[in-house]
């Protein structure tokens, strides 16, 4: 890995600013960008927010509208930017994302190599993980997603962290001014095992790769290609379960995934300082809109040739 300079650190303005990309949080299931303008307007079932009323606050702050209704005004972080992105392609999401940074042993100051870029939901979090000296050279054959996906990075502020290029990584490889130079190196093709002769040549001695794949076809042929040339050869598979915890009762909330409820039964007090009769129950359940299999993730390491 590149040595980090402690001496250059990341600075984030918290102030918003006309200009400033903020994501909107209505409610846990709906979130949007905004760009902030001195004479925008953001209207909807809440009522209407002028973004002058936005600007000078820190990111986070609750505002109102003329209804009285509010928003929260949320920093882009790539988090909530994997929520609310445009979807040109099936994206990587939190659970997926940060189990190839780790792997990838992603740090500030790396050069990471992608392919293909996609909607960008992943190179955003690669980009924050290399800053502040650090890029990320991402490759999309499609020329106008590729476009897409450099405007998105401008509005995001990464557009210093990250190059965007038009290239056929399976036909053509990556490019020969890359060799030796990644640390780490991320395939989401549908026909890995051609890249990875090309992966290994731009690979520093002892660097990384990682393939996507949403098939164990594709897996399996994959591991067969980097048997030549890597080792520690590794597949997951990350299933992330979420949890909804609330008071209530049993009758009231029927477990429709066929989970079972948890529950701790705790006596309430009436006003006069008396137990009351009936218990409080704490239960919780698995969300049943928890997502299940999304990919196959492969890591293998650079043999070393010295």
């Amino acid at each position: 890995m590149l040595p980090v300079d402690p001496t250059n650190k990341l600075s984030f303005n918290r102030r918003i600013m006309e200009g400033d990309l903020v994501v909107v949080y209505e409610r846990y299931d709906s979130m949007k960008p905004v760009k902030v303008t001195e004479n925008g307007v953001l209207q909807n079932r809440f009522g209407v927010f002028k973004h002058s009323d936005w600007i000078g606050k820190a990111f986070g702050s609750k505002v109102f509208s003329n209804k009285g209704g509010f928003v929260y005004l949320l920093a882009p972080t790539p988090e909530l930017w994997t929520l609310v992105l445009s979807h040109r392609t099936q994206i990587l999401y939190i659970a997926d994302i940060s189990f190839v940074v780790m792997y990838l042993e992603i740090v500030p100051g790396c050069v990471v190599l992608e392919s293909g870029t996609g909607s960008g939901s992943l190179t955003t979090s690669l980009a924050r993980a290399v800053a502040p000296n650090g890029h990320v050279f991402t490759f999309d054959f499609h020329e106008q997603r590729a476009a897409s996906a450099r405007e998105d990075f401008e509005r995001t502020g990464l557009s210093s962290l990250v190059t965007v290029g038009v290239r056929d990584i399976q036909g053509e490889g990556f490019p020969d001014e890359f060799l030796g130079q990644a640390d780490s190196v991320f395939l989401d093709l549908p026909q890995p095992w051609l890249a990875i002769p090309s992966a290994s040549k731009v690979l520093q001695q002892d660097g990384v790769l990682c393939s996507f794949s949403p098939c164990i076809e594709q897996v399996q042929r994959s591991c067969e290609t980097l048997k030549s040339h890597f080792t520690d050869i590794r597949t997951f598979e990350v299933l992330l379960h979420a949890y909804e915890v609330r008071e209530g009762n049993l009758e009231s909330w029927q477990d429709s995934d066929g989970g079972l409820h948890k529950s701790n039964k705790k006596r309430q007090r009436s006003g006069n300082g008396l137990e009351s009769s009936k218990p409080k129950t704490i239960m919780a359940r698995r969300n049943g809109e928890t997502r299940g299999h999304t990919g196959y993730l492969t890591f293998a390491r650079l043999k070393c040739t010295m």
